[in-house]
């Protein structure tokens, strides 16, 4: 994007300050929802900076503007602020201040700092007051500042909603608020609001639309003790919706009234996550309204997947596999012609998987990274940056897809020929570790906090490490990233339970040389009974084979090569019924034994 272009937008939002009377406007990355992923209407961050990657928070004072963003974005956010006037604050880093101390460094007291409420969670704006406070700097809501200087902005999303039919969802929408009402009766709340998209889809066995490769519905859902009403876009609802929504006990209420029937609502006391719950809607209900403050019951259960979802999950991992079978076999006999790209591969791999059953779109944007560009964490090849495929090197392969009947995601580091000394062993390592978790056997009660070591360990031991998480929850048929669960170094208080699917992704990543990461998806099953309780262990459910090309056999322990001997049996057993003679070849081959492979 032309930097001059950024320029004269954050010109036009520092123009709007003396009218409001502040001296500082926050910009974050989510929507009214507080998602991760959001629709276009809600990129205004993107907008006002020309950082396209999906985390990041924008602040503009009168003569200063940066971006923060985690360690996935900060080579991207690094070439794509280049002369935009926005400087990088790399987050996690013992240098970089947070924003409040930014804030507090860079204003004086009795300044104030705007923010749209909309699109701040009610906890982030109660730490921001609290933190700038001491500083004598407040915190004014404005609502809706960036429209009137974006004046393309597009419009809320309006494509209909669907119906996720019982025999992928497993559950009525009726036996589902049932469900919630039991749990909201044990934290005495009358009401629940439901700010979170995904939760309100799963709650409501409804799909949509409105955000790009996650299949939510912008909407708001309050439920009852007796009844439960839905927000959302009279046109996004069909007479089939309508129908199945009424059928559940669910009137239909128009988007934009939510803070008006907030106002007035008669329930005494409301449950809300402060976590997922934009200011402004929170600060519309209805002061005579007790309002608690807490986990929303939904996000727990929707987390833990019952049988037929459980089913379903292994039908789309077969599936799945296939379709990656016949691409990695295309690649291997492709690349040698020297026709192939980052951008060709990703195309390619999209065909495979739209062959298949069920198919409904990517879960998130292929990540196709050559060589360095598979150091740059969430890399998007574009024709700017696409680069051919040689015989040599690796390729970070990061994709998705989703069914209706699960969602998938993993990574595949493959050797595209020859190799550095240097790249094998941070291979065999990163393999190591994702090995080391996939076995790992553990008590009820454990929290992701304390198995992620594991996967660290190896590259640990060779003074390297990651930034992101090492395993993150992956919804059903709905988002890629979702909670409450997750196995990362910061502490979570949410246990492993059986039924919960988590990534295992542990990465290393060497700035201009090569990148590394090998992602599968576990679910947590039970492992019988032992001292002091029950025990549980982690079933891989990707089906697909492990470059082996880049693995130092030696580095490997007995019980690592049992595993992935293991693992690649498996894998032929499920995927070879469904392929020709030739791909069942090549699969044989790839799953063929470490101790055996030359």
């Amino acid at each position: 994007m032309d930097k001059k272009i950024i320029k004269e937008r954050i010109n036009a939002l520092r123009a709007t300050f003396g009218k409001e009377g502040i001296a500082a406007f926050i910009i974050p990355s989510t929507d009214a929802h507080m998602s991760e992923y959001v629709a276009p209407h809600w990129k205004a961050r993107e907008w006002i900076s020309g950082f396209t990657g999906s985390a990041g928070t924008v602040v503009v004072t009168c003569n200063k503007a940066g971006l923060w963003t985690d360690s996935r974005y900060f080579l991207q956010a690094a070439r794509q602020l280049e002369g935009t006037g926005i400087e990088l604050y790399k987050e996690m880093l013992p240098e970089t201040p947070c924003i409040p101390t930014f804030l507090s460094d860079t204003l004086k007291p009795g300044d104030t700092v705007g923010i749209d409420g909309q699109v701040f969670s009610v906890e982030e704006v109660l730490q921001l007051e609290k933190q700038l406070h001491k500083n004598g700097i407040s915190v004014k809501n404005i609502s809706d500042p960036m429209s009137p200087i974006w004046p393309d902005r597009p419009e809320r999303p309006e494509s209909p909603a669907f119906i996720h039919d019982l025999k992928y969802a497993g559950k009525t929408c009726r036996e589902k608020l049932n469900s919630i009402r039991l749990k909201m009766k044990e934290t005495n709340a009358e009401a629940l609001l439901i700010s979170s998209l995904d939760e309100i889809a799963w709650t409501l066995n409804i799909r949509g639309n409105d955000v790009h490769c996650n299949p939510v519905v912008v909407s708001y859902l309050i439920v009852g003790e007796h009844d439960a009403c839905f927000f959302v876009e009279p046109r996004k609802v069909t007479k089939e919706l309508a129908d199945h929504l009424t059928e559940a006990g669910v009137s239909i209420h128009n988007y934009g009234e939510i803070k008006q029937f907030l106002h007035n609502i008669k329930a005494q006391s409301i449950l809300l996550n402060p976590a997922k719950t934009n200011y402004a809607t929170y600060s519309a209900i209805c002061p005579d309204c007790r309002i608690i403050e807490g986990a929303s019951p939904v996000a727990l259960s929707k987390a833990i997947r019952n049988e037929r979802e459980i089913d379903g999950i292994h039908a789309a991992m077969q599936r799945d596999g296939v379709a990656l079978v016949k691409f990695l076999k295309w690649l291997e006999e492709a690349v040698p012609a020297g026709n192939e790209t980052e951008i060709s591969a990703d195309r390619k791999l999209h065909e495979f998987r739209a062959a298949q059953p069920l198919y409904m779109g990517e879960s998130f944007d292929t990540i196709a990274g050559y060589k360095e560009h598979g150091a740059i964490v969430h890399y998007e090849a574009t024709p700017e940056t696409d680069v051919p495929l040689k015989p040599k090197g690796f390729l970070l392969l990061d994709s998705g897809a989703q069914y209706l009947d699960g969602t998938t995601d993993i990574t595949r580091t493959i050797a595209l020929g020859e190799l550095t000394e240097e790249e094998k062993t941070d291979y065999t390592l990163i393999l190591k570790g994702h090995i080391n978790l996939a076995m790992a056997v553990f008590p009820e009660g454990t929290r992701g906090a304390q198995l992620d070591v594991l996967a660290r360990m190896p590259i640990w031991q060779h003074h390297m490490n990651f930034l992101h998480g090492t395993g993150h929850g992956v919804g059903h048929f709905l988002n890629v990233h979702e909670g409450p669960q997750s196995i990362r170094m910061n502490e979570n208080p949410i246990t492993l339970q059986p039924g919960m699917v988590t990534s295992n992704e542990p990465g290393v990543y060497k700035a201009g040389s090569h990148g590394i990461r090998t992602e599968n998806l576990v679910l947590t099953v039970k492992d019988g009974e032992g001292m002091f309780g029950n025990y549980l262990k982690f079933e891989t459910i990707t089906l697909c084979p492990i470059c082996k090309k880049g693995i130092i056999k030696e580095m490997l322990t007995a019980e690592e090569t049992a595993w992935l001997d293991n693992y690649h049996r498996h894998v032929y057993e499920r995927l070879s019924p469904s392929l020709n003679e030739e791909e069942r070849e090549w699969l044989k081959e790839a799953c063929s034994k470490l101790t055996t492979n030359h």
